[in-house]
Formats: C-alpha cells, structure tokens, sequence
C-alpha cells in the first residue's frame, strides 16, 4: 500500500478532506490500485456510496468496509443526493452566522449606544431586558463592529 506524498496530504488537511482513520478502509481496492487514496476522505465516501447503489452491497456492510458508521453512510448518501460530490466535503459545524443578533436587535444596539453611550455589558442588559435574550457582551461587540463596517 503506497502511502500519498506529504503535499498531499497537507492540502487533504488544509481542506478538511484529510480521513481521519485511513486505518479503517478495508476495502480491496484501496489496497491494490494507486489511484484510490485511504486518505481522501471524499473519494473514500464516494466509494462507499458507488458500492451501495451500483454494485449493489448492503449499506452497513460497505459502511464497515470503509471505516464509517451507519449513520455517517445514509448523511453521506443525503448529502450527495442533495448537493452532488461537493456534499461529500466536511462543512464546519455550528452555527454559520450571528443567530441571536438579528437585525432588530442590532439596530436597537446601534440606537441604545449612540443615545446612551453604553459598553458592552450594560447592552447586554438592555438586550435581557428589552428581548429577553441572553446575549453575552463580547458578541454584542462583534455585532456592533460588523453593522459599523457594513456602514461604510
């Protein structure tokens, strides 16, 4: 089993691609051909996912084979059907953006500090009071920086 070059792998790792247990797939061809890499996460899935539905195999079989869970093969399955190869690519988890902070809430901030000239904390407190919403100060920060740089 030849292992990748290190530039490769540093890329997989920079782009969250890197598999975390290549150790895992035990899967005949990732033994015998160069082409196919244990160690990309993505073609990994991709092959996980072409045994199930064309050759075939059970889905908690080939699921096994390939080092993941059953649940991971049917998210792997969902997401590939929804966005193509590019589903099989890690997403960061988490929130995506400011959740808590929506428009109204920044505007309120934005007016509440340029009436009173409060810190972040004491807007917290409006922010309780006002929306009965547990905001912590340092986001309240964050969004404020964030509606001034959309300002200009």
């Amino acid at each position: 089993m030849a292992r990748p070059r290190s530039s490769k792998l540093e890329a997989l790792r920079a782009k969250g691609a890197l598999h975390p247990r290549p150790e895992a797939v035990r899967d005949p061809l990732f033994d015998t051909r160069l082409f196919f890499d244990r160690h990309d996460l993505v073609q990994v899935k991709y092959e996980m996912l072409r045994r199930v539905d064309v050759d075939g195999h059970p889905a908690g079989v080939s699921a096994k084979v390939f080092g993941f869970s059953r649940p991971t093969f049917y998210q792997a399955q969902a997401a590939f059907k929804r966005d193509g190869l590019p589903g099989l690519l890690p997403r960061k988890r988490g929130p995506r953006a400011a959740h808590k902070l929506g428009n109204e809430v920044v505007a309120f901030l934005l007016a509440v500090r340029s009436e009173e000239g409060l810190g972040a904390r004491a807007l917290a407190k409006r922010v309780q009071e006002r929306f009965d919403l547990h905001v912590h100060a340092r986001s309240i920060e964050r969004a404020l920086r964030r509606a001034e740089k959309k300002r200009w």
